[in-house]
């Protein structure tokens, strides 16, 4: 974990209140982790004591970013930091709330999995492309924190250009989905509620890109949202 730029500042309190908020996102990015994992694990077996235990987790979420955003506020307002801690704190308060939309996008998976409950028959087998598809935004989503605790932007461009192999794989399941309504209505209610799941997935992908697009401002100054991908390397390299 590289903490350079934390930890040079002459007061230690100060040190101190900058490294508690940085863990706190770290530990409320692990919760949010977990939820996702228990979300899609509660979709594959159709465990709707699991799902019901991710939709309790979600006040555990936002918990947190109310925490760590009155803490950064706290932090703004009696230190008035500068430069790189002030960077630092705006991104924080950025990060949480893409993880607290990240927390609501597992709840809304925990959701359907109940919904499906009452109309799926153990069909689950049937979508193996949407499991694929979750590993990929979860590995995104954890290289996204593992790039904010190590505060190294090296991996950014690696982790963004994942996306556009989630929005494929979005648009096969899309396909597949209508494919199956088409060639029977009966199955129309429960493909719409796997195609709420499907959404909810690309956009924790779109929500781990914009996380690594708020730390390339925070170690770099620059504001890189809608920037193409080969604009980001760009950037990143220079």
């Amino acid at each position: 974990m590289d903490n350079s730029k934390i930890g040079h500042h002459i007061s230690g309190p100060f040190n101190k209140e900058l490294e508690d908020v940085r863990n706190k996102v770290l530990t409320m990015g692990g919760v949010v982790e977990r939820q996702i994992e228990l979300a899609v694990l509660a979709f594959s077996t159709g465990d709707v004591e699991m799902a019901e235990l991710v939709i309790k987790q979600d006040s555990q979420v936002d918990t947190l970013e109310v925490a760590i955003d009155h803490e950064c506020m706290k932090v703004l307002a009696l230190r008035q930091p500068a430069a790189f801690d002030l960077r630092l704190l705006v991104t924080v308060i950025k990060v949480v709330n893409e993880l607290e939309r990240v927390g609501d996008m597992a709840e809304r998976i925990a959701e359907m999995v109940i919904q499906l409950s009452g109309i799926d028959s153990g069909k689950h087998d049937q979508y193996f492309e949407l499991e694929h598809m979750a590993e990929l935004v979860q590995d995104m989503l954890h290289s996204s924190l593992d790039v904010f605790a190590r505060m190294n932007i090296e991996d950014v461009a690696t982790i963004t250009g994942l996306d556009a192999n989630v929005d494929r794989e979005y648009g096969s399941i899309i396909r597949q989905l209508i494919t199956r309504m088409m060639e029977d209505p009966r199955n129309i209610t429960r493909m719409l509620d796997v195609l709420w799941i499907a959404r909810s997935l690309e956009r924790i992908g779109d929500h781990a890109c914009n996380i690594c697009e708020h730390l390339v401002y925070m170690v770099k100054g620059e504001d890189v949202r809608h920037l193409s991908q080969a604009e980001l390397e760009q950037k990143i390299k220079g």
